[in-house]
């Protein structure tokens, strides 16, 4: 089958809570730990197909959020989650109660247990009404930005689109796409405010209603973050600011020097070389195809997946008219299947997707064995190890998709993510500050926003765009209205990606694959510190960990003469 052939069909929920309930009263009435694994197993295949539906449902509405049919069910699923949620807490919490909890700890990973107990600490029948309310603001967001159809070069273009023209060699074609694709947020500036400003409060009320301090405490909870807290996270952050920010400025200094611009504004950060950013030197035809040879040539493992992925169509990679932005991977349980969603746009960041989603798919291809689907992911910022270590394992292949300028590419691919690290801790800084002041004006916010910015990313020059100027950059980045919490994990993912690199690419170290792979397949059954540990990767929150890693970078970029690629 291919995933057009997938069945999609809404689920009844009345029926559904009836067969769940029927199971949760079995365990309940278990006359034996095996009895109770027995109905685990049955609660687990019938959570697996609920996850189905919901992840089909989603995948297909994102790929065209112009399909009446999968918006209404979009709407359903806004307003019906919560209460499968709510029939997932009732079993969450039988088998915390069961009195044969010690045997079963000895029989599952400890992180299913502790996925349950977060569950538990985070939802109460009594915010259904607002959860409800939050999916939907999300989901408003999400389709206000794909309705983008911004006029540019005599086209018609969405977001995602713009990408070359932010990227041209011609200054005035990348100033001008810069205010073009900025129009739309200007003109719908009321209603983000507006759709984040609901948000806010929706949340705040819900932490409150669930007895927490702020959402800041609850946003933890429900990213189940079993093994860190906001102190180590303002600890890493120090280190952030102390060893990534000055090398970033030293980078853009680079930058400037190489574009020969001295007065560098906000609408050249994007282009890194004089004579253009490396491009994938063909059609996306030609990335599928070349992608499909690299990870045959990467492992046995990974040239299995790769068939699979690409024989079923699990794919969808080109921007288009209606289409939701961004990117992602998920996972189909019933069909035993990722799924990737991409808008390539004829940048390098289409082999970027290639690789960082393909990392997510490939982890959750080698997690399949796992039967219980909560841990069949691991939490975001393990998630993100995977991804981003793809990135750099996949280096030796890059010339397959950028020729001549493989070696300008990757230059730039690991100056980026040093450049990246500033501003994913920027935003989870923000979002901080947003949930511990939630009576704050959308004018407060921005200046928020404003001043962060000028410590994480204190060479960007907003100087001709008042808009910019007065904190509206984060209008853009979805993770903050859909995700709350989420965007640090990139960064913490990234600081262990980057330690990978040192291992197979400076070192040549032949056992990271082989620790890649173990913590692919461990999937959800370890914590994130936990995979550290497997993975033999120093933990972000461990003082000086950033700063060895930084050195190492910054020795291997000076190293390259940037002016002659």
């Amino acid at each position: 089958m291919k995933f057009n052939d997938y069945t999609y069909e809404r689920p009844e929920y009345e029926l559904y809570k009836k067969d769940f309930l029927l199971l949760v009263d079995n365990l309940k009435s278990a006359d034996s730990v095996e009895e109770v694994k027995e109905s685990i197993d049955e609660i687990s295949n019938l959570t697996a197909s609920l996850e189905t539906m919901a992840t089909l449902a989603s995948i297909r509405y994102s790929i065209n959020t112009k399909d009446e049919f999968y918006e209404e069910e979009d709407k359903y699923w806004n307003e019906y989650f919560p209460y499968y949620q709510e029939l997932s807490t009732t079993y969450y919490k039988a088998v915390m109660d069961s009195p044969y909890i010690e045997e079963l700890k000895n029989a599952y990973p400890r992180t299913f247990f502790q996925n349950m107990q977060y569950e538990l600490d985070s939802f109460d029948s009594k915010v259904i009404d607002l959860m409800q309310k939050e999916n939907q603001l999300s989901s408003d967001y999400q389709k206000l930005l794909a309705s983008a159809e911004i006029e540019f070069d005599g086209k018609k273009l969405t977001l995602s689109q713009f990408g070359p023209y932010l990227e041209s060699k011609d200054r005035q074609v990348r100033k001008e796409a810069s205010e073009a694709h900025l129009s739309f947020f200007k003109e719908q500036e009321d209603e983000i405010d507006r759709l984040y400003d609901e948000l806010v409060k929706v949340r705040d009320t819900m932490a409150k209603k669930l007895g927490y301090k702020d959402f800041v405490e609850l946003g933890y909870v429900r990213m189940k973050r079993f093994d860190y807290n906001r102190d180590m996270v303002e600890v890493y952050r120090k280190q952030v600011l102390d060893y990534v920010v000055p090398l970033t400025k030293k980078l853009a200094d680079r930058q400037a020097k190489r574009i020969g611009i001295e007065d560098m504004k906000h609408y050249d950060t994007a282009l890194q070389f004089l004579d253009g950013n490396p491009t994938p030197q063909g059609d996306p035809d030609y990335i599928i195809e070349n992608g499909r040879k690299m990870y045959h040539e990467l492992s046995p493992e990974t040239a299995e997946f790769i068939d699979f992925l690409f024989d079923k169509e699990l794919v969808d990679l080109l921007s288009k008219e209606g289409k939701a932005g961004g990117g992602y991977c998920t996972y189909i349980p019933d069909y035993q299947s990722p799924f990737i969603f991409a808008n390539f746009n004829g940048t390098s960041g289409d082999i970027d997707v290639l690789t960082h989603e393909a990392g997510h798919a490939f982890q959750v291809y080698q997690s399949r064995w796992i039967k219980q689907p909560e841990i069949v992911f691991p939490t975001f910022e393990t998630c993100e190890i995977h991804s981003m270590s793809m990135e750099f394992f996949t280096y030796p292949w890059m010339e397959l998709f950028f020729k001549e300028q493989t070696e300008k590419y990757k230059f730039d691919h690991l100056s980026g993510t040093v450049r990246f690290l500033p501003y994913g801790v920027l935003v989870d800084h923000f979002q901080h500050e947003v949930y511990e002041n939630p009576e704050w004006t959308p004018e407060e916010r921005k200046a928020a926003w404003r001043k962060l910015e000028k410590q994480y990313i204190p060479h960007r020059d907003y100087s001709e765009s008042d808009f910019l100027d007065k904190g509206t950059f984060w209008f853009r980045q979805g993770h903050i209205f859909g995700s709350p919490f989420y965007y640090i994990d990139y960064t913490l993912a990234q600081v262990c990606a980057l330690q990978f690199w040192k291992r197979a690419i400076v070192d040549k170290d032949e056992t990271a694959w082989e620790d890649y792979m173990a913590i692919c397949k461990a999937g959800g059954t370890k914590s994130f510190l936990e995979t550290v540990e497997a993975a033999h990767l120093r933990s972000p929150f461990e003082e000086g960990s950033l700063e060895e890693v930084v050195k190492t970078i910054d020795e291997a970029l000076d190293a390259v003469d940037d002016s002659k690629l």
